[in-house]
């Protein structure tokens, strides 16, 4: 999971392929995925990137956090276990 990035404040236009291209000047890239609306297809502006490595991912992390980025300041940081969502347990199933 160190190798991990989240990736936020992408432009909306943006495709995994452009941002693969530009995490590769870190290292190698093993995975992109730009997160998109269910209903509606579109970007919703962040992503998850993974490195081949913790030290390539500390390397993405030096070289494009805060770099201009089509016009918007990336931000990338070490990606964060998904919380689980309360659901809110006292609730009656729905049928």
């Amino acid at each position: 999971m160190d190798n991990k990035l989240y990736v936020g404040n992408l432009p909306y236009r943006l495709t995994e392929d452009e941002l693969r291209q530009s995490f590769s000047q870190a290292g190698t890239v093993v995975s992109v995925r730009i997160i998109t609306d269910a209903n509606t297809g579109r970007s919703k502006g962040f992503g998850f990137v993974e490195m081949e490595n913790q030290q390539m991912a500390e390397k993405a992390i030096e070289v494009l956090n805060g770099q201009d980025f089509q016009g918007r300041a990336l931000k990338v940081a070490k990606a964060q276990p998904v919380k689980p969502r309360d659901r809110g347990g006292d609730r009656a199933p729905r049928y």
